[in-house]
Formats: C-alpha cells, sequence, structure tokens
C-alpha cells in the first residue's frame, strides 16, 4: 500500500450524490463569502470521507463470526432477535457495534451462509447507543442460515443523525464472510446475535473493523472475555 492509498480510501457509489450535492453548496457558499466556502470544503470532505469503502482483509477459517460494522462494542446483553425474521422466541446474546459519523458505515456480512429473510421495519431516530434503540429505532434485519442449521441475526439500526438504511442483499442471496451487504447513513449501530452456546470473543467499549474484527468462533467452547480500559 502506497502512502496515498494510506489517505485515500475508495467512496461507495451511494455516497457520490451527497458529495456533488456538498460541492455544489460549497460553491454557492464561496460566492456568498469566503469563510463559509471553506468551511463547506471541509464539510464535503467529511462526507467524501462518512462515505469510504475501503477494502479489508477477511479472516475465513470456519466457524468465525467477524464484525458487520466499523465502531464500538456499545452494549452485549441478552435478547430475543426481532420477530420479523420467524427465528427463535427466546433470548440470544446480542452483539452491538455502534458506529458514530466518523466511522465507515459500509456494512459487511458476519459470517458466509443463505440469506433466508430480509425484513425492513420503520420506527423512531432514537440515540443508536441507547439499548432501547434496538425495538424502538427504524431497522432492516437479515437471517442468515448456515451449512450446519444454525442462524445468526444481523440488524441494522438506524441512529438519532441517520435517515436512511440502505440493503441490497435479498434472500435466498448466498453472502460470504465480509461481503458488503448494505451501509447506513450517518451514525447509527448493527446488532449481531449469536447462536445458543456461543459466547462473544470481544468485550464492551473494544474498537471494531467491518469485516476483520473476529466477533466470536462458532467451534470454540471459550466462556465470554472481559475486558479492562487502560
Amino acid at each position: 500500500m502506497t502512502m496515498l492509498e494510506t489517505f485515500i480510501k475508495p467512496m461507495h457509489p451511494e455516497g457520490r450524490k451527497f458529495v456533488a450535492i456538498f460541492a455544489a453548496i460549497t460553491i454557492v457558499l464561496f460566492f456568498l463569502w469566503e469563510p463559509l466556502g471553506w468551511i463547506g470544503v471541509i464539510l464535503t470532505i467529511w462526507c467524501y470521507y462518512f462515505f469510504r469503502d475501503p477494502k479489508r482483509t477477511t479472516p475465513v477459517r470456519e466457524g468465525l463470526l467477524i464484525s458487520p460494522a466499523d465502531g464500538i462494542i456499545s452494549l452485549i446483553e441478552k435478547a430475543v432477535p426481532p420477530a420479523e425474521l420467524g427465528m427463535e422466541d427466546h433470548a440470544l446474546t446480542r452483539v452491538s457495534v455502534f458506529m458514530n459519523v466518523f466511522d465507515c458505515h459500509v456494512n459487511r456480512a458476519p459470517i458466509a451462509g443463505r440469506v433466508t429473510a430480509v425484513a425492513y421495519r420503520p420506527g423512531k431516530f432514537l440515540n443508536a447507543s441507547l439499548d432501547k434503540a434496538s425495538d424502538d429505532n427504524e431497522r432492516n434485519s437479515l437471517c442468515i442460515a448456515l451449512p450446519d442449521g444454525r442462524r445468526i441475526a444481523v440488524v441494522q439500526i438506524a441512529g438519532l443523525v441517520a435517515r436512511r438504511i440502505v440493503c441490497w442483499t435479498r434472500p435466498e442471496q448466498h453472502l460470504l464472510t465480509g461481503e458488503r451487504f448494505g451501509l447506513i447513513r450517518f451514525g447509527s449501530r448493527v446488532d449481531v446475535y449469536l447462536p445458543d452456546g456461543v459466547e462473544p470473543m470481544v468485550a464492551v467499549g473494544q474498537g471494531m473493523i467491518a469485516g476483520e474484527t473476529v466477533l466470536a468462533d462458532l467451534t470454540s467452547a471459550e466462556g465470554a472475555r472481559r475486558g479492562r480500559t487502560a
């Protein structure tokens, strides 16, 4: 990787129109008052940065569950998967990855499998770091079936600023681990529901990289990990 590639990342096509709008407004601001124009330049660069879509190197060993989003682990708790997916009606371990407005917002499949359901549900736009955001906020849910019959729920949740969940994955589609399946605009969260008996290999507050950081190991009998902030 060159020095230029370190700082300049590819942009997802979803962001092109937004960058164009920011750039057009910036030109107008320069005509109105130059200092406002420079503020527009900064915001245009931020908009490009928000929609960046860098390449990721995904671990491919069987059984590894990878983070679907960049951000930090905000919650690890027991919860029932969204009813619209038709999954288990009992509580599973839910791991929540919170994305702020500076994180990459392209979401990636946590594990390879067949998508059996994609369900969108409108809702509120509470702060995505809150526990009740999982139930009250706008969301889009996926159910991924594994070859051994187990199922993984992945839920995109809109946040306080986010107003648009994008998902280009459809039922019966086969996803690879780390494959892009959607994105959320401007601050949000992604929840992953682990199968019975699987413990997370991450701790609350830990930083995550979509498509790279191992979230859990379906083949491991290791207990839930604990973290220490230094």
